[in-house]
C-alpha cells in the first residue's frame, strides 16, 4: 500500500516476457503503424486536394479518418517502446495523456459518426432542404463541436482521477486505464462512478441513439421510394453502418472489462480484445469508405493508374 505523495508512476502488468519474439511482435505493430498512417493521410489528401470531393460528407470523413491518425497515435508509439522495453512502467503525467487522447478519441468517433448519420438522414430524407441545411459554416461548427465536446467531456473525469489519493500503481493492461486507475482510490470513489456513467452516457448511448434514430428514418423513406433511391442509400450507408457495428464492439467489450471481472477469458484474448476498436477501427475505416465510396474509389484508381503511366514513360 502506498499513499498519493509516491504515485509518480504506473506499473502496466499485461506485459510479459516474450524474449526475441519481442523484435517480431515489434515489426508487426510498426508495420501495422505505418499501413494505418499512409492509408489515412492518402484519403485526407485525396478529400482536400479535389475540389469534387469537398461536400459535406466527404469533409466528415476526412475529420473521421483525422480522428484515426490521432487515435492510433496515442497508442502505436507507446505500444512499440513497451514491447521492447523490459521494465514496462509509465509516469503519472504521461498516463493521464494517454487517457485523455484514447477517452477524447473513442468520444470524436462516436460523435463523428452521429454527424454522418445526420447528413445522410438531410440528403436522403430532405434533399430540397438539404443545400440550405448543411452549409458550408454549419459543417466548420459541427465538426468543431465535435472536437470541442470530445475534449471537455474527457478531461473533467480525469480531472477528478488525478486530484484521488491512490494505494496503489498497478494497472493491468498494455495502456493507462482510467477506471483501472480509480479502482485503486484510497478512499470512496463513488462520485467518479457516477461521472463516469454519465460520460460513457454522453459519448456512446447520445450519439447511437441518435444514428439509429437518422437510419429508422432512412429506411422508412428507402422502402417506400423507389429502387434507385434504396440502392443509392445503401450505397452510402453500407460503410456508415459497418463503422459503427465494428467500433461499437471493440468499444463494448472495453467498457464490459473494466466493469466487471472476466477471468474466466484467456489474458491474451483479453489483451488482444481491448487493443481491438484501437488497431482495426483506424485501419478499418479508410478500407471501408475507400472501397465502397464510389467517387474516393475512382479518383483513388485515377491516382494509381496514372502513377503507373508514368512510371512506365519513364522506364
Amino acid at each position: 500500500m502506498i499513499n498519493s505523495s509516491q504515485v509518480s508512476y504506473f506499473t502496466l502488468t499485461a506485459y510479459f516476457d516474450t524474449g526475441l519474439l519481442k523484435y517480431l511482435y515489434f515489426m508487426i505493430i510498426m508495420c501495422l503503424y505505418i499501413l494505418i498512417v499512409c492509408a489515412n493521410v492518402f484519403l485526407i489528401v485525396v478529400i482536400c486536394v479535389n475540389r469534387s470531393l469537398h461536400e459535406p460528407m466527404y469533409m466528415f470523413l476526412c475529420s473521421l479518418f483525422v480522428n484515426e491518425l490521432y487515435g492510433s497515435s496515442g497508442l502505436f508509439p507507446f505500444l512499440l517502446l513497451q514491447v521492447l522495453s523490459d521494465i514496462h512502467t509509465v509516469s503519472a503525467s504521461f498516463c493521464f495523456l494517454q487517457i485523455f487522447c484514447l477517452y477524447s478519441y473513442v468520444c470524436v468517433e462516436f460523435l463523428n459518426l452521429a454527424v454522418m448519420s445526420y447528413d445522410r438522414y438531410l440528403a436522403i430524407c430532405c434533399p430540397l432542404q438539404y443545400n440550405t441545411r448543411m452549409t458550408c459554416n454549419k459543417i466548420k461548427i459541427l465538426i468543431s463541436v465535435v472536437w470541442l465536446y470530445a475534449s471537455v467531456t474527457c478531461v473533467l473525469p480525469l480531472s477528478l482521477s488525478a486530484s484521488l489519493q491512490l494505494c496503489g500503481n498497478i494497472i493491468n493492461k498494455v495502456y493507462c486505464d482510467n477506471y483501472s486507475i480509480v479502482k485503486q482510490a484510497c478512499y470512496d470513489t463513488t462520485v467518479n462512478n457516477i461521472y463516469g456513467l454519465i460520460a460513457t452516457s454522453l459519448i456512446i448511448i447520445c450519439p447511437v441513439t441518435l444514428i439509429f434514430y437518422t437510419y429508422i428514418k432512412i429506411l422508412i423513406v428507402c422502402f417506400s421510394g423507389s429502387k434507385q433511391t434504396r440502392q443509392k442509400a445503401v450505397s452510402t450507408c453500407t460503410p456508415h453502418l459497418a463503422s459503427l457495428l465494428n467500433f461499437s464492439f471493440g468499444a463494448c467489450f472495453e467498457i464490459f472489462q473494466n466493469r466487471f471481472e472476466m477471468n474466466a477469458v484467456p489474458n491474451m484474448i483479453r489483451i488482444l480484445l481491448s487493443l481491438y476498436f484501437l488497431t482495426c477501427q483506424p485501419l478499418f475505416n479508410p478500407v471501408m469508405y475507400g472501397l465502397k465510396m464510389t467517387n474516393i474509389r475512382n479518383i483513388c484508381k485515377s491516382l494509381i493508374f496514372a502513377g503507373r503511366y508514368h512510371r512506365d514513360l519513364l522506364i
